[in-house]
């Protein structure tokens, strides 16, 4: 029986979403003058890693993990279910752009670098876009061109994440992997 939802994939799901969640405590969270906080984060890593092991499911543990996250600290509680959604995007495309070989039980490190490389892509678009929107027009209440401006200030904060989710996550999915294989710890993935 070939389901999607098997309770060795929800094991490793759950495993996962907690990595997520305990890894969004490796922060250092940083004021801007403009337009909130930005932050230095090792989530990243682990958010891609749940895509490209568990495949396009494992957005589900990177969006729910650093939601969960989220809930836990004042500054971010009340923007939870937007977390859920931009992290959960970095983590679906990541594990799209593996989902044959993850299939398969053999990624490659060059797909896996184009699944980092994309799902971090498609989480910084998300981010600026929440970023400006809600940060900046929503909530600080900010015009349009002073919300815009402050958009440059998260830049370091977020290419620094994005490269060292883009170097850290493929060869750490290579490593888990190969050891999940020589356990007969392998998942079936849809």
């Amino acid at each position: 029986m070939n389901r999607r939802f098997d309770p060795r994939t929800l094991a490793f799901l759950g495993m996962m979403t907690a990595l997520v969640f305990a890894s969004n405590y490796a922060r250092i969270i940083m004021p801007i003058a403009i337009g909130g906080r930005t932050s230095f984060t090792l989530a990243n890593i682990v958010c891609v890693l749940s895509g490209l092991l568990l495949g396009p499911i494992g957005g589900l543990a990177s969006g729910l993990g650093s939601a969960l996250y989220d809930l836990t600290n004042p500054l971010y509680a009340a923007e939870c279910w937007i977390t859920f959604l931009t992290k959960g995007v970095m983590g679906l495309v990541a594990g799209l752009l593996v989902r044959r070989q993850a299939r398969e039980g053999e990624l490659s490190y060059a797909r896996c670098l184009v699944g980092a490389v994309c799902g971090c892509l498609a989480y910084y678009v998300l981010y600026f876009a929440k970023s400006f929107f809600y940060d900046g027009l929503l909530v600080e209440g900010l015009q349009p061109g002073v919300a815009l401006a402050a958009l440059p200030l998260k830049i370091p904060a977020s290419v620094f994440n994005a490269s060292v989710a883009i170097i850290a996550a493929p060869p750490l999915a290579l490593a888990l992997q190969a050891a999940l294989k020589r356990s007969g710890l392998t998942l079936r993935r849809a």
